[in-house]
């Protein structure tokens, strides 16, 4: 019996869309199913309310620094109940490209409810059964939550729930110093609240150590409390959390950002024959289950080659082309992360793409590193902005990894990928034409400095003296 879809995609958040979208367009019999929100994690409760709670507390901030331009301003009054509805203005739209209708515009068929493998090639989808020629799992991830004791008795958030806070926080607490804990510990600050971060290890773990380290200095310069290395031992209710070294630091609010989980238990993955790993769903570096050929799996619950799932949209959306390329297309493709950028939307904010010094080390390359702080950059200097630095790992000429720390780094670290991935030389780089004045000099001095040594060099000097002498 034919299958009655071409492809079902499980999970309608960025992975899934991406996916469904596509497949759709082609010509493809689809089917996209949705136990919750359309839009997922990153539209409703993630990526676009996190920026959106961003833009207004970096909009506070520079009322607050205006005195640094000889513009004197009160203090900035903030109204939660208007900040609150902005932010759920921002989703809303957005949420028209997420929406039911336009994926039933583009001939798929949307399912609303709770998808269950019956068999390898079946699902359940409230009662009703259907079969496919390709699956597709995009059920995204939700907040990881700690075993610590006693934290089950106190009323904690998530980034599920934070953005339904209906009042401002006068303490919040932060349980995690990676990317989702430091950008909300810069937006409430920003905001008028007090903030102390709590991290077992240290913040931006993933990230550059220098790098990290002038993120760190901009947030405590801004009163942010940063508790590095600290292991919480017990919660009470207050909140109050206990450390191992005795320390009992109470807030007033307390957010769990200490990582994420992939969403595995409701599908009922072994009927399916759908291996797992710690990390989420087993598959190749194609994104194909190594148990059941007809599955895929994309997004946060992808756990490709052991290598470990990646949270980010973008992630997402290049899982997408990859599936799309395989289960329409029969085309080989498989995943490349040696390029993938990601950042910390702080302010600076924190890019990085490739590998860091260290990671490349660890590798086994020989690196050169290059660095220009942006205290030399004019334009951050007009701008009385110079807390950043530009950092490039370079192997035999050729960029291997980069990190960006300045406002706007997300939008400047998009070049260094694609010279990661197109194995740029750093000549190339550094001959850039780029418009004066704006931050992105700083990469290219960065870049430009490989040579500094060998130009200025006593024997290029030589012979710029004996050039000198001929007619």
């Amino acid at each position: 019996m034919p299958a009655d879809f071409d492809l079902a995609v499980i999970g309608a958040g960025a992975a899934g869309l991406s996916v469904a979208a596509g497949a759709a367009q082609l010509g493809a019999r689809v089917a996209l199913i949705e136990r919750g929100r359309m839009g997922g994690d990153c539209l409703n409760t993630g990526c676009v309310p996190s920026k959106a709670l961003l833009a207004a507390a970096h909009a506070a901030r520079s009322v607050r620094e205006a005195a640094r331009f000889g513009v004197i301003a009160a203090e900035p009054g903030i109204d939660w109940d208007r900040v609150r509805a902005g932010v759920q203005a921002v989703i809303a739209e957005i949420a028209p490209v997420d929406s039911e209708a336009r994926f039933r515009a583009l001939g798929a068929t949307v399912l609303l409810g709770e998808a269950r493998f019956i068999d390898p090639a079946t699902l359940n989808v409230e009662g009703r059964t259907l079969t496919a020629g390709r699956f597709v799992i995009a059920a995204g991830s939700r907040a990881a939550v700690p075993a610590i004791p006693g934290l089950e008795k106190v009323p904690y958030w998530t980034n599920d729930s934070l953005f339904d806070l209906a009042e401002k926080p006068d303490h919040l607490l932060i349980l995690g110093g990676g990317p989702i804990g430091l950008e909300m510990a810069d937006a409430f600050s920003g905001l008028g609240c007090r903030v102390t971060v709590i991290e077992s290890d240290r913040i931006a773990a993933k990230d550059d150590p220098e790098l990290a380290a002038g993120l760190r200095l901009a947030l405590t310069r801004r009163g942010v409390l940063l508790r590095e290395g600290a292991t919480v031992q017990s919660a009470a209710p207050g909140p109050l959390l206990i450390l191992a070294d005795g320390e009992r630091i109470a807030g007033s609010h307390l957010l769990v950002a200490a990582g994420r989980t992939p969403n595995l238990a409701a599908l009922n993955l072994a009927a399916g024959n759908i291996a797992v790993s710690r990390a989420g769903i087993a598959t190749d570096r194609g994104l194909r289950s190594v148990s059941n050929k007809r599955v895929f799996a994309v997004g946060d619950i992808a756990d490709p080659a052991g290598i470990g799932p990646r949270a980010f949209t973008h992630a997402g959306s290049y899982h997408a082309g990859i599936v799309i390329r395989r289960a329409l297309f029969r085309l080989p493709a498989s995943i490349d992360y040696a390029a993938l950028p990601r950042v910390t939307y702080t302010d600076p904010e924190l890019a990085q793409t490739g590998l860091t010094e260290r990671e490349a080390v660890a590798a086994g390359m020989k690196v050169r590193v290059l660095r220009w702080p942006l205290a030399e950059n004019d334009r951050a200097v007009a701008e009385r902005d110079t807390a950043g630095l530009v950092k490039l790992v370079v192997n035999r000429n050729r960029i291997v990894g980069a990190g960006i720390l300045a406002p706007r780094a997300g939008e400047m670290i998009s070049l260094w990928s694609l010279a990661i991935a197109r194995r740029t030389k750093v000549s190339a780089l550094a001959g850039l034409i780029v418009p004066y004045p704006t931050r992105s000099e700083a990469a290219k001095r960065a870049a430009g400095s490989f040579f500094a040594a060998r130009l200025f060099s006593a024997r290029t000097k030589a012979l710029v003296r004996f050039l000198r002498l001929l007619p």
